[in-house]
């Protein structure tokens, strides 16, 4: 439990700098025997990719230390734990799962997008390709992640609020429907 909160707070950190590059902001570090393999923080702004969530980030990072380091990503992934501010989206829960992530531990749910349990459980169900509920075999592969909730999920939820109190400059500008024509 110490060495969750130590880990977590390495996460905060890195949520607070995507704040500071105005971004959504999520930080995570990946942790295997006991070090920082990876970590990510939101770039979808930056690099105006949709896909470049903190996880994606660190995944990308794991794999480069693999390689460096001569090891399976997947055997790897399969002992390494993830931190993050937020319950990864579908997206990201998906692509956890896919790659043999152990466990997860995060801090606050994702009301809107949470793949974790707030609105799917990609983390522990099986989807046909037609996203219906198959108990027997479905397409997400690998095993179910661990999922812990909660952990620092009021710094989480104030950092959200925060970046959530400004003007987003790379959202689009919407449309005014008042001026429509009948």
């Amino acid at each position: 439990m110490a060495d969750d909160v130590k880990w977590m707070d390495e996460a905060i950190r890195l949520a607070k700098d995507a704040l500071l590059a105005g971004e959504v902001p999520v930080g995570c570090i990946m942790v295997y025997n006991d070090e920082i393999i990876g970590k990510g923080r939101n770039e979808v702004n930056e690099t105006k990719n949709a896909t470049r969530h903190a996880e994606m980030v660190a995944i990308d990072q794991v794999r480069n230390w693999c390689q460096m380091h001569n090891l399976d990503d997947k055997s790897v992934l399969q002992n390494t734990s993830l931190y993050v501010t937020v319950e990864p989206c579908i997206m990201c829960a998906a692509a956890l799962r896919y790659a043999g992530m152990h466990k997860v531990v995060y801090g606050c749910k994702n009301e809107r997008f949470g793949g974790c349990g707030s609105i799917l459980s990609i983390h522990n169900d099986n989807y046909s390709k037609d996203g219906c509920l198959e108990k027997d075999q479905g397409v997400i592969p690998g095993e179910p992640l661990e999922c812990i909730s909660g952990m620092h999920a009021e710094l989480a939820v104030n950092l959200l609020r925060e970046f959530y109190k400004g003007e987003n400059p790379n959202a689009p500008n919407p449309k005014d429907k008042s001026k429509k024509k009948n």
